[in-house]
């Protein structure tokens, strides 16, 4: 039966490298000693400039229930503060409410995009680290498939040797 791919053909994809004439137990070893997980979200803090902080913080309340909530609740002020109280300010059908829903729209929905954007590029890079581990784990378990055949083929010819030995002793 026929290997699709090569220990070598692995390791050059896993480590998208040109390696040239090291032989497979090199590599092997090269890939084994050198790390190839990472925490993306901890690279990615390290990488967070303040402005990609700010867009998370608001991305993360402008998502939550307490937002929702308390813009529900503005709203509702805001029209009974303009029907009974501040006649004068934002009359109904409250022109200055909506071109204030407006602004916070027009400013919220990039921020938002930013943020999902960087959110967007770690799942990529989650998915990198995913392949290559799968890749080296993959590789590994070839190799110990590979040891453990020769393995039994060492115990076969020592089954085969002393099985020879017993039947000569036998026949003396």
């Amino acid at each position: 039966m026929e290997k699709k791919k090569t220990k070598s053909e692995i390791v050059k994809l896993l480590l998208n490298k040109d390696l040239e004439t090291e032989d497979e137990e090199q590599l092997l070893d090269l890939l084994i000693d050198q790390p190839i997980a990472i925490d993306v979200d901890r690279e990615d803090e390290k990488s967070k400039s303040f402005g990609d902080r700010i867009a998370d913080k608001l991305t993360s309340f402008a998502g939550s229930w307490t937002f929702i909530l308390g813009f529900i609740l503005f709203l509702i002020g805001w029209i009974v503060l303009n029907l009974i109280f501040i006649q004068d300010l934002d009359p109904y059908p409250f022109i200055l409410l909506n071109l204030l829903l407006s602004c916070i729209a027009a400013l919220q929905a990039p921020i938002i995009m930013m943020s999902q954007n960087r959110e967007a590029k770690r799942e990529v890079l989650r998915n990198q680290n995913d392949y290559k581990t799968d890749l080296k784990s993959e590789l590994i378990l070839e190799e110990l498939h590979d040891k453990m055949e020769k393995i039994l083929e060492n115990q076969e010819v020592i089954l085969t040797y002393l099985e020879q030995k017993r039947k000569n002793h036998g026949e003396k």
